[in-house]
């Protein structure tokens, strides 16, 4: 899109990319709107096919009543988060018959929302500013029933993203623990396995002159740099799109948290160790079901 509004300026035509420019500065003076999802856009068989790829299942270990509102904390990133992005665009894992009355959204980078139409077009498929304010606004439904996915690794988790590591960025991630004191928006741990094999990433151990530019690129620009291959769609040889490689989705049960309107360092401190503690519980429930060894178990950093 920045590019075709730059290239409009030198043509007849400069006057579309002028009115546009002004309309991005004008859209960006007004105060955030959470958008209503268009549903039946997100139900169209077509995203089935979608989903078929890989395929993606989700499996649910506990009901999210509607009258709450719920964090889902997507763990692990992966490249591209397939899992998350199938759960939201579609229903093509039936998330809106196995939790009724939820509305969906996920949270991605700020940047994405810098033009008018492609964040109007996030804002039909669900999409939303991963911002403080943003996620609060979504999770502050009076009679409860809206659900954000975060995928809190975000890029930096994509270096770490190699078939059968289970190393999160999660550490120092604790702003969703805020979000959820401040919202008393229930938290949801959602682990996806196989979400690290949808790609061959090339090995970028930490130290290595690969791993300190990927690094050194993301600082600079906030985008991560991966080195990947996959297939030629449908054909098994080497080319750019992901392996069909079958991801399971396992939501694990919702975390009650009380309300507080400016919560402490203590209170976040204390609700992100309980986090950490479920999640470990869920990955351990059901590793060994979906491939995983008994002798892997999840790494924080």
């Amino acid at each position: 899109m920045p590019f075709i509004v730059l290239v409009l300026l030198f043509t007849p035509f400069a006057w579309l990319s002028l009115l546009y420019i002004g309309w991005a500065v004008y859209y960006h003076r007004q105060p955030y709107k959470v958008p209503k999802p268009w549903e039946w856009y997100r139900n169209h068989p077509f995203w089935d096919h979608y989903g078929d790829y890989f395929p993606v299942h989700l499996h649910k270990t506990a009901e999210l009543p509607p009258d709450k509102n719920y964090l889902l904390i997507w763990h692990p990133h992966g490249i591209l988060s397939f899992s998350a992005g199938i759960t939201l665009m579609t229903n093509r894992v039936r998330f809106t018959e196995k939790f009724p009355g939820i509305t969906r959204y996920a949270g991605t980078l700020n940047l994405h929302f810098l033009f008018p139409l492609r964040a109007w077009y996030l804002g039909i498929r669900g999409f939303i500013p991963v911002s403080f304010n943003c996620l609060v606004q979504a999770l502050s439904r009076k009679d409860g029933g809206n659900a954000v996915i975060v995928a809190v690794g975000g890029a930096e988790e994509s270096f770490e993203s190699h078939k059968s590591n289970y190393k999160l960025c999660l550490l120092r991630r604790k702003g969703f623990c805020r979000v959820a004191l401040t919202t008393g928006a229930s938290l949801v741990p959602v682990y996806a396995f196989g979400e690290t094999a949808t790609y061959y990433q090339v090995p970028n151990p930490v130290g290595s002159p690969l791993r300190r530019f990927q690094e050194f690129i993301k600082r600079t620009i906030g985008v991560a740099p991966v080195l990947i291959v996959g297939r030629m769609g449908f054909f098994n040889i080497p080319g750019p799109f992901p392996y069909r490689t079958e991801i399971n989705t396992v939501v694990g049960s919702p975390i009650p948290v009380e309300k507080v309107e400016n919560p402490t360092k203590e209170r976040i401190e204390e609700l992100h160790q309980k986090y950490k503690e479920h999640l470990v519980e869920l990955f351990e429930a059901h590793k060994e079901r979906f491939g995983v060894s008994k002798d892997d178990h999840l790494e924080f950093y």
